[in-house]
């Protein structure tokens, strides 16, 4: 594979059918899909942990979120394991980073040779109040739904000048003789759901569809899904004028991330770097959209556990839809092999494989995994996946399993059904050998608690409080405190 530019954008909270190229009847994204077109796009492309800071932290080590010990959004990734920027940089790669991080501060060593306006979690500690598993206050996330719509945010102003960012920084390495590495992190459609005014008319509220299994009689039914339900406020459904709102503002938040990429994907062409760069666009988790009474992420149904994947450029596969699962731990080998560098004896046991080489291959079985430790739950849950069963093993609650192919919208759990027995223990098997469920839970746990007590203890963290949405550079958080 020949060396070249990479181009890496990522999106935070995009849902992976929130975009024509999947098939979404009314979402606007035609920079997306024209990407697509001359691309490879993946069908079913996986979060490794539904929630921000632990994927990211994932997304940049290349390794599930149990094998590094950044469990939640109060524990950030802090450069204390290699990177694939660290990888690149080493080899003498410029990787520079624009936008949205997550990570723990600049004082950490996080594998750029330059992060541009970055956004880290909040005074380097981020959402510690998520740390607390055990009797933790309840969130309140019912005022984030119910004043969706139009108007303006910070994040759309950040978005605008990450793209302007990234727009200078091609202007800057159009003539740059090494391949270099730009990782280009928005954070639309992310919460606060507001679009702007121009978007958010385009998705008349009386006549968008809505996501499905939004009505509270055919939300299904789970002891996991009902605490978190209940923890995040949503027990009681929303009337349908407040959803119609939030969907128009959730999708025209997603046609303003498209065109802040079609600003840079034209730059890309203007400076004559086309030819020369490879592509990926993905996010780091879904949105529930009201699906099911949820919104937000923290689920491992597919509204929040699948992301949607597209790559295009040199040697990529033009209008190929690739079946094969995946996951975004792969991007650590793809992009070390996209600009020519190599892995090392250290990252012979990464669990990922090169998108690359996926996306050129005829589809074949696969088994993705993802985890979910933080916010919201009373007990670890965890995800393996092969494109048609997901199964889905909670400790200490029921199990799930679901027919994908039969049942996308994961309505009818099969995991008591006799004639799935065979596929169920296989799982199981499978993931046992991987890890064990109870252990890394129990792990997990004091880990958090080891983190609460770092920041002052429980009673520190409460007077702290929590903060609806991580500010961008420069803007203050607002804090709600707990007694």
């Amino acid at each position: 594979m020949e060396a070249k530019n990479v181009l890496f954008i990522l999106s935070d909270q995009h849902r992976w059918d929130a975009a024509g190229c999947y098939g979404h009847p009314v979402v606007q994204t035609p920079h997306l899909d024209s990407l697509a077109a001359r691309g490879a796009r993946f069908a079913n492309a996986y979060t490794n942990s539904p929630i921000c800071v632990p994927v990211r932290a994932a997304l940049a080590t290349g390794r599930y979120v149990h094998q590094i010990g950044y469990w939640d959004n109060g524990m950030a990734y802090d450069g204390r394991v290699p990177s694939w920027g660290h990888r690149l940089r080493e080899q003498g790669f410029r990787v520079d980073s624009i936008g949205k991080l997550h990570f723990r501060g600049a004082e950490y060593d996080n594998g750029f040779s330059e992060s541009i306006d970055p956004l880290y979690v909040v005074e380097g500690q981020g959402d510690v109040l998520g740390c607390i598993r055990d009797n933790p206050p309840l969130r309140q996330g019912r005022p984030g739904i119910e004043n969706a719509g139009p108007g303006q945010s910070t994040y759309l102003d950040y978005d605008k000048s990450n793209a302007d960012q990234g727009i200078q920084w091609l202007q800057r390495h159009q003539q740059d003789e090494q391949p270099w590495a730009l990782f280009l992190s928005l954070v639309c459609p992310h919460p606060p759901y507001i679009s702007p005014p121009d978007c958010f008319e385009l998705y008349p509220v009386d006549e968008i569809p809505l996501a499905p299994l939004w009505q509270r009689e055919e939300w299904t039914s789970h002891a996991n899904l009902d605490y978190t339900r209940h923890f995040c406020g949503f027990a009681e459904p929303f009337d349908e004028a407040t959803v119609r709102k939030f969907t128009a503002a959730y999708y025209g938040a997603c046609t303003y991330l498209d065109r802040q990429i079609g600003r840079v994907l034209e730059s890309l062409r203007e400076n004559g770097l086309e030819e020369d760069t490879r592509i990926i666009y993905t996010s780091d988790h879904g949105e529930n959209l009201g699906t099911r009474g949820m919104f937000g992420k923290m689920t491992l149904y597919e509204e929040s556990s699948a992301v949607p994947l597209i790559m295009a450029g040199p040697d990529v596969p033009q209008g190929k839809v690739v079946n094969t699962p995946v996951s975004l731990v792969d991007c650590f080998p793809t992009l070390v092999e996209a600009v020519g560098a190599e892995l090392t004896a250290a990252d012979e046991n990464l669990p990922g494989e090169s998108l690359w080489n996926i996306a050129q291959e005829d589809d074949r079985e696969r088994t993705v995994f993802g985890e979910y430790h933080a916010v919201g739950s009373r007990h670890a849950s965890y995800m393996l996946c092969d494109g048609h069963y997901k199964y889905v093993h909670h400790v200490g609650e029921k199990d799930q399993l679901f027919d994908l192919a039969r049942d996308p919208l994961e309505q009818h759990d099969l995991v008591d059904d006799p004639a799935c027995g065979t596929i169920i223990e296989g799982f199981e098997k499978e993931l046992r050998h991987m890890l064990d469920p109870e252990a890394v839970d129990a792990q997990a746990k004091v880990d958090q608690q080891r983190r609460v007590e770092e920041v002052g203890g429980v009673k520190a963290v409460l007077q702290r409080g929590a903060f609806q949405n991580s500010p961008v550079p420069g803007e203050k958080p607002a804090f709600r405190q707990f007694n």
